[in-house]
């Protein structure tokens, strides 16, 4: 497993640590990489045990490549939201030919992952932080097309963090205090769709490590 050279308090945050704990893992690692750990308290060693363990593992790109794509975490948490979207779809009385944008998004990107197949490796994770903010661009965009409609997007993750313990996070931030849920026409989700694709395929070519060489052609619209 490859060493640690740098403290990950930033991960320790998005996994939903407090400013005061991650501040304090902080400290505390970069002390007892100037000084060893012997020179720490006790109480001090356990809290950061509790903060490593809490992290994920660190792989390297060969070993993190050895997972199919489908079955990495990044891949399942696309997908659990996606599900729990079409499935709240079905008692939102919307036509049968109208779709959410939300779900098309990550459906999109989910085809992009199938098709370029990234490490997905912590390096890719990190830099996948960056498409909150363009899902959000890309739902301000969706909402101007279509009609809105009214969706919980924590509810799900909520009720399944009740029944069995995991570190991921709802889609999106803001403590679930934006609920517009758009919603397309079959027209105007053909025209959404597309700008999808071009605006996701960019960012994931352009910023994701494990993609930074690769011979793939990009995926097209169809």
């Amino acid at each position: 497993m490859p060493k640690e050279t740098s403290h990950r308090g930033d991960e320790l945050k998005a996994l939903g640590w407090t400013a005061q704990d991650v501040s304090r893992y902080v400290e505390l690692w970069e002390y007892r990489q100037r000084w060893g750990a012997m020179n720490l308290e006790r109480e001090d060693r356990l809290f950061l045990r509790k903060a490593e363990n809490a992290l994920p593992a660190i792989l390297s790109g060969r070993a993190a490549a050895k997972k199919p794509t489908q079955d990495k975490t990044y891949y399942k948490w696309l997908s659990f939201h996606r599900d729990a979207m079409r499935s709240a779809e079905a008692e939102m009385s919307i036509a049968e030919e109208e779709q959410g944008a939300w779900p098309m998004m990550l459906e999109t990107e989910l085809r992009l992952l199938d098709h370029y197949a990234p490490v997905l490796g912590l390096p890719d994770t990190l830099k996948a932080k960056g498409l909150g903010p363009l899902r959000e661009t890309l739902a301000g965009q969706a909402a101007e097309l279509g009609t809105i409609k009214d969706y919980d997007f924590e509810a799900a993750l909520n009720t399944l963090k009740e029944k069995e313990p995991n570190r991921w996070r709802h889609l999106r931030d803001g403590e679930g205090a934006d609920r517009r849920y758009p919603v397309l026409s079959a027209d105007t989700a053909v025209q959404f769709r597309s700008t999808a694709l071009s605006e996701i395929q960019a960012f994931l070519r352009g910023t994701f490590p494990s993609l930074a060489e690769t011979d793939k052609p990009e995926l097209q619209d169809n």
